[in-house]
């Protein structure tokens, strides 16, 4: 169970020593050569070895016995509704279940799943708002979810978009899972939003739900959306000379998720690398959905990107995390001084044929987690979830 569910921070020290391995997020330099995180009031203020660390009057203090400590995974594409439920697979508890996978910070790619979503143009600005104001208020496990995603209508007009703005909106759901397909309408709006500040992403691939439809690469290079959604597909993906020009023409993140093809998922990795751009890659969910809620899907991501990729898993982590923050505009994502303390800490599964953490990820095996850290406060300990890790941090003080 989370042992914290509401926005407050750690007030006072926090203390992680005995780091095993410490991934940085940052693909220019995705290891650090560190032991121990000193965070206050819920940011990162010290990284380093223990002894050139103040770690004096500690509130909390965490031995983390030689496991791995990342920055808390990010997952950018989220469809919730209201509370920690969701009406398209009859769950509840999903946000809290994903904590348990190491995630920490979720983008909705629109509120599209609420019965009888709104269509009108009062309507689409009204659940956005709620939904913003809901999920800033209401952190299931103390996961930050950014919410409130309009999915962009027919006869929304540049007021709308200002309107939705002026109220703390400021993320778009994915373009053409409403009633504007067509990419001069989609880039005429995508472009009012990015005026007033507002993050778009545009659907990628074959219909997903009732109401959305076809998006090939010509639509998305025209709209200019800044992520370009599920790039393998939500579920069914674009043909892969399409990704390839989708990877060449343009420079915006490129989204690859959970619940789409995986073998497109691949594709668009491998392109993107091959061009020296993976700096554009981000990781998702694209859930609940109708493939279901799956809580260890960005694992599950990481390890099938190193394993059939062909990638170091400390570079696939920092997709997961840092790329994500930086193209999303998050504070977290990175080990910084300065950013939000939200670390998972994991370790090699037990019996995995991997020698170490990064060695099994690329064997394709999911690491074990031991604890979950956001904003400075241990909300999860051992992982529900995972497979159980071969060491497991402690709470010492």
């Amino acid at each position: 169970m989370a042992l914290a569910a509401g926005p407050e921070k750690q007030i006072g020290k926090l203390v992680i020593r005995n780091i095993g391995l410490l991934l940085s997020g940052a693909l220019e330099a995705p290891v650090l050569d560190a032991d121990t995180i000193v965070a206050e009031n819920g940011r990162i203020v010290a990284i380093g070895k223990a002894a050139d660390c103040d770690t004096g009057d500690a509130r909390v203090t965490i031995d983390a016995h030689g496991c791995a400590l990342a920055p808390g995974l990010i997952d950018s594409h989220v469809h919730p509704v209201f509370g920690d439920w969701t009406p398209r697979q009859s769950q509840l508890n999903w946000i809290d279940s994903f904590l348990h996978g190491g995630v920490t910070t979720m983008v909705s790619a629109g509120e599209v799943h609420l019965p009888g979503r709104p269509r009108d143009v009062v309507g689409v600005k009204a659940l956005a708002i709620t939904a913003q104001r809901a999920f800033s208020n209401f952190r299931p496990g103390g996961v930050k979810l950014h919410a409130g995603a309009p999915v962009i209508e027919k006869g929304m007009t540049e007021q709308d978009f200002s309107d939705l703005a002026a109220a703390g909106v400021t993320l778009l759901g994915e373009v053409g899972l409403g009633s504007v397909k067509a990419g001069d309408e989609a880039k005429q709006m995508v472009a009012w939003a990015r005026k007033y500040g507002m993050q778009s992403t545009i659907h990628t691939g074959g219909p997903s739900v009732p109401g959305s439809g076809y998006i090939d690469a010509d639509t998305v290079l025209e709209a200019d959306a800044d992520i370009i959604g599920h790039i393998n597909g939500g579920h069914t993906a674009l043909p892969p000379r399409q990704i390839r020009c989708l990877c060449e023409s343009c420079t915006r993140g490129i989204e690859i998720v959970h619940n789409g093809n995986e073998l497109a998922a691949l594709h668009a990795f491998r392109t993107a690398r091959e061009l020296g751009q993976m700096q554009r890659v981000i990781l998702g969910t694209d859930s609940p959905a109708g493939s279901g809620v799956q809580p260890l899907g960005i694992l599950r991501m990481i390890a099938l990107l190193s394993a059939l990729g062909d990638t170091p898993a400390e570079l696939v982590f920092a997709c997961a995390t840092g790329n994500t923050a930086r193209l999303r505009k998050l504070d977290g994502g990175i080990i910084e001084v300065g950013r939000t303390a939200d670390f998972v800490l994991m370790d090699r599964a037990q019996h995995s044929a991997g020698t170490d953490l990064l060695d099994s990820v690329r064997q394709g095996d999911l690491p074990g987690i031991g604890m979950v850290v956001i904003d400075g406060i241990v909300r999860c300990g051992r992982s529900r979830n995972t497979p159980p890790a071969e060491r497991i941090p402690e709470i010492v003080q």
